[in-house]
């Protein structure tokens, strides 16, 4: 099963591509994605990566934590667990 990482403080020009270069450094990248904001398009400035084995997404949270993007430190973490949104939820 894939693990999900949690990509913190990007630089708001990073890409999909961009961040998925940034970990395949460090094996092999399931997806990629940095959040937008749906009225503007515009990054949140944070992202998820999924990775395929445990172990390169540990190694890519140690290497990838405190990393400098484009003047920008990022913060990596395993990504917690999706929350229900509370959305459609109305009877």
């Amino acid at each position: 099963m894939a693990k999900r990482i949690y990509v913190g403080n990007l630089p708001y020009e990073v890409t999909d591509n961009d961040l998925e270069q940034v970990f395949s450094a460090h094996g092999k990248v399931e997806s990629a994605r940095v959040i937008t904001d749906m009225a503007t398009g515009r990054s949140k400035g944070f992202g998820f990566v999924e990775m395929l084995s445990d172990d390169e997404a540990n190694s890519a949270i140690q290497a990838c934590n405190g990393m400098n993007l484009k003047n920008r430190t990022l913060k990596v973490n395993e990504a917690r667990p999706r929350e229900a949104s509370g959305r459609g939820d109305r009877r």
